[in-house]
């Protein structure tokens, strides 16, 4: 890959884009689709959080292929779904445990909420706060970087790129620094070459093509 310079140059470009606007430390490059990202936030969470407790809740405004995938993700891993209204979340959390939560932003409704009192309360119990973000809405709204989000997840296809055969809808995953060798899929970084020039490399691989099976943190 890092023969293929262009391309790895275009990669970080779409990295770097991703954290400006979500306001993250550091973004891969990239996940399938939205659903896929949201349901490598979810495991991301769970493996990186300090919570022990194996309840994931999904606020009621999620997108429904997002809430799907997590679902299907979570049965053979074990992991409890609780789908609970977004106005509920605060006093939900009063009384129940959970590892991590996702929050759409704007919801599918197209409702813009304050998520900041949601996240507080998250934290409060040690959980995650895991918030799938529209890129383009966020030109204009406060970011999850902002808010206090750990990982922000979402779809670039709002951007314009032409659907075609199912995609490409080109999914983000962006989360804080410390979190960055439990990132699934690939992360692009600048090195210098033998003669000390710039060179682009693929930095980590977390994928079970590149690593032993069992050190994977993505398919």
């Amino acid at each position: 890959a890092e023969i293929s310079q262009g391309r790895m140059e275009a990669l970080v470009n779409f990295q770097t884009m991703v954290t400006d606007l979500t306001g993250m430390a550091i973004a891969n490059a990239s996940m399938l689709d939205e659903a896929t990202a949201a349901a490598e936030a979810m495991t991301l969470a769970a493996r990186v959080g300090k919570s022990q407790s194996q309840r994931f809740v999904v606020a009621h405004d999620v997108l429904p292929q997002n809430l799907e995938v997590i679902q299907t993700r979570a049965k053979p891993l074990g992991i409890a779904v609780d789908v609970v209204h977004a106005t509920d979340l605060v006093k939900h959390l009063e009384t129940n445990e959970c590892f991590g939560a996702l929050l759409q932003y704007p919801g599918v409704n197209g409702q813009v909420r304050d998520l900041r009192p949601l996240i507080d309360a998250l934290h409060a119990k040690g959980a995650l706060a895991i918030v799938a973000a529209d890129l383009l809405a966020l030109t204009l709204l406060s970011s999850p970087g902002e808010l206090g989000a750990d990982i922000a997840c979402g779809t670039t296809q709002r951007f314009g790129m032409p659907m075609g055969n199912g995609g490409p809808h080109a999914g983000y995953l962006a989360t804080q620094d410390a979190f960055k060798r439990s990132l699934p899929g690939r992360l692009v970084g600048v090195s210098v070459d033998a003669h000390g020039n710039p060179a682009y490399r693929l930095a980590l691989q977390t994928r079970e093509q590149h690593i032993r099976r069992e050190k994977a943190t993505s398919n």
